[in-house]
């Protein structure tokens, strides 16, 4: 089963949807401009409440990450992160469980 989120930004404070990824996953972001700030996050924490960054891009890119254990990411701008323009950002993996944000 393979899976990804994608969204179209426009705006600060606006994320994916968030996926569930085990494994090696791909981000890719096109359209930055304007001082644009996109940022990767996964939820954490004893009780797995809270968002970490796990890594931002100020430039379009296509990379990739790996998760040891199951966890559930997302992608976007931060509030005070957003420049102009539309940016397109996805992440995708190999299997996944979609989660309703």
């Amino acid at each position: 089963m393979a899976g990804e989120v994608t969204k179209s930004i426009t705006a600060e404070n606006t994320f994916s949807d968030t996926i569930q990824v085990q494994g090696y996953f791909n981000v890719s972001v096109t359209g930055i401009a304007g001082g644009t700030e996109v940022t990767v996050q996964k939820i954490s924490g004893v009780d797995g409440s809270n968002y970490t960054d796990v890594d931002s891009f100020t430039a379009d890119t296509e990379t990739y990450g790996f998760e040891a254990e199951r966890k559930t990411y997302r992608i976007g701008v931060k509030t005070g992160d957003f420049g102009s323009g539309t940016c397109k950002v996805r992440i995708g993996c190999k299997w996944i469980d979609y989660l309703s944000s």
